[in-house]
Formats: C-alpha cells, sequence, structure tokens
C-alpha cells in the first residue's frame, strides 16, 4: 500500500509539476505575443517531493507601451505540491536592473522573497503579497540612491475585495548622496532613518489579480492613512487622514500632520525646489505663529487640504496636488 500510494503521488508531482511549469513558460509566450520582450535562458524544475521549485534563469520582461523592463540573473517560483496557489517566489542576490524608458536603476538585495497568496481560479485574484528583505540598495549609474538594513512591504485584501491594508517598514533606511545634496542635510542629518513606517488601507478600482500586470493596473480610489511616520535625527514627522481620488487621480481630503523642528523641513523643501525662495519668508512667518498658538514653536500640528487640484498646508497654499496614478 505504500508503494502505491508511493507511485500515485509520484505521478501526481510529475504531472503537477509540468503543469506548472508549462503555465509559467506559456506565460512569457503569452507575453510574447503580445508585443512584450520576454524571455529566459532555461527553465528547470526541482522540489519533490513536497514542493515544486521552478527556476527561470536569465528572465528579461519589457512593457514596451509603459516603457518598463526588467531583468535578473534567475528568480525561483516555490509552491506546496498539494496547491500551486501560495507562491514564494526568490530573486537573484546578484544585481537586477529595473529601467522606466531611459532610466536603469541596480537593484541588490539579500534574501528577497515575495510571498504571494492566491484564489483558486483563472483570473489569480491576490489575497496577499508579502515582500521582505535584507540588507538592500538601489543605485543609478553607480550613484547610490537608496539603502537599509531590512524591508518589509505587506499588502492583505480585506472584507471589500477592492480594498487593501497595506503596511511598510524599513530599518535603517539611508537616503542616497543624491538625495541627501537633494535636501541640504548632508551635514545636518545622521545617515540613516531611526524610524520609516506607513500604515494604510487603499481602496482600488477593481481587484489586483493576473489582469494588473497583463492588461492595466487598478486605481486608488480611496486612501485611509492610518499612520505615516518619519524620524530623522532630530526631524520628526506624523501623518494621519483620508483622501478620495477621482478617475483622473486627482486626490481631495485631509491629511492632519505633526511636525517636530519643522524649521528645517522649510529648508530642505527650499533646498529640494519644493519650495520657492520667495515663498520661504512668508511661510515660515505663518506657520511660527500657528506654531505659537499651539505652545510649542518647535512643533507644529496642521492639515494638508486637498481641494480642487490643489493642496495647501493649513492656510499656506502649496501648489497643484500630485497625480496619483500607478503606470
Amino acid at each position: 500500500m505504500i508503494i502505491f500510494i508511493g507511485i500515485l503521488w509520484s505521478a501526481y508531482w510529475y504531472v503537477a509539476g509540468y503543469g506548472l511549469r508549462a503555465a509559467i513558460t506559456g506565460w512569457f509566450d503569452q507575453q510574447q505575443a503580445r508585443g512584450w520582450l520576454a524571455d529566459f535562458s532555461d527553465v528547470a524544475t526541482a522540489g519533490y517531493p513536497t514542493h515544486h521549485v521552478t527556476r527561470l534563469n536569465n528572465p528579461a520582461l519589457a512593457d514596451p507601451v509603459n516603457g518598463t523592463a526588467w531583468r535578473a540573473d534567475w528568480i525561483e517560483f516555490e509552491s506546496p505540491a498539494i496547491w500551486p496557489g501560495r507562491q514564494v517566489l526568490r530573486f537573484a542576490e546578484t544585481p537586477q536592473r529595473l529601467s522606466y524608458y531611459d532610466q536603469t536603476s541596480t537593484i541588490v538585495a539579500d534574501e528577497l522573497i515575495a510571498e504571494l497568496q492566491l484564489q483558486p481560479g483563472v483570473s489569480l485574484v491576490l489575497e496577499k503579497l508579502a515582500l521582505t528583505a535584507g540588507a538592500w540598495s538601489v543605485t543609478e549609474n553607480t550613484t547610490a540612491l537608496a539603502a537599509g538594513d531590512t524591508l518589509s512591504l505587506i499588502m492583505a485584501q480585506t472584507s471589500l475585495p477592492e480594498a487593501y491594508a497595506i503596511t511598510a517598514r524599513a530599518d535603517g533606511f539611508t537616503p542616497g548622496d543624491r538625495l541627501r545634496a537633494l535636501m541640504n542635510s548632508a551635514a545636518s542629518l545622521p545617515q540613516s532613518f531611526e524610524t520609516l513606517e506607513l500604515d494604510m488601507v487603499t481602496t482600488f478600482s477593481k481587484v489586483w489579480d493576473r489582469s494588473a500586470l497583463e492588461d492595466s493596473r487598478p486605481q486608488p480610489v480611496a486612501i485611509d492613512l492610518r499612520l505615516a511616520e518619519i524620524k530623522w535625527g532630530g526631524l520628526r514627522l506624523f501623518a494621519a487622514g483620508k483622501l478620495d481620488v477621482d478617475a483622473q487621480g486627482v486626490p481631495s481630503g485631509e491629511i492632519a500632520v505633526k511636525a517636530e523642528n519643522w524649521r528645517d523641513m522649510i529648508d530642505m523643501a527650499n533646498a529640494a525646489g519644493a519650495l520657492p525662495d520667495q515663498a520661504v519668508d512668508p511661510v515660515t512667518r505663518a506657520l511660527n505663529f500657528l506654531a505659537g498658538l499651539g505652545g510649542n514653536p518647535n512643533a507644529l500640528d496642521l492639515r494638508l487640504n486637498f481641494r480642487d487640484g490643489f493642496v495647501a498646508l493649513g492656510p499656506v497654499p502649496l501648489g497643484p496636488a500630485p497625480r496619483l496614478i500607478l503606470r
């Protein structure tokens, strides 16, 4: 009986492994037929008897419509042999290249893993995505853009299928020299952030499924920002609030903001070009008055108001609101 069950399980494992392998390679063929660059050098299957591990060597993907491209030395797809809907994607620790038109970034990460929980069915609706990594870095043309000790990103479907709870955390986040120079902060702030966290629920125009990659991205229609927290040296920034987003990506609503050592933030915004020189003095005077009303001249409790396509920090207009569109 044991030998008979072993033979049946082996037959199932090989058939299921062949089907999973054919589905992955077939998806690449489908994207080629749609005009993408979708290629790999070879494929192998392992993991017997408990798992299926499908490894693609030298995968490359490029979408000519939106100008994005990605390539790596290898990628592995691992799933329990009993159910392929729980996929674990392991990425190469060698450099990966992510491009947007003529801009190419190089990503290097230790133990970069994406865990996918998908609903049964051909549409492959995303129930949960968890992306984790050890030490990581992003560079562009040998210039460091950012790095960190760890990275954690979780996106989980809520009781409303189109709404996803999103949390993110980066320990030891270190901005690159270009970002520090842009913010005129190289000398005044420590090398890395103490805290960089995000907790929010985002409702999209449709569920995330295979069409999000093959056709069009789901677009945000409502954002419930529970908490965004940044601690960088003497700078402290906390934000929470709710936004509605229209079909053109224009947000409306309010975000409550608490900032400590806000004068340094004005200097950084001015150095980055977000705040014109002629606006620095009026903004400083207005915020200084508002901070005085709160009893602590070094702390601000204000609201980011999004109305009619524009954004204002309390009574101070900042300009056009950013468009929240996923390309």
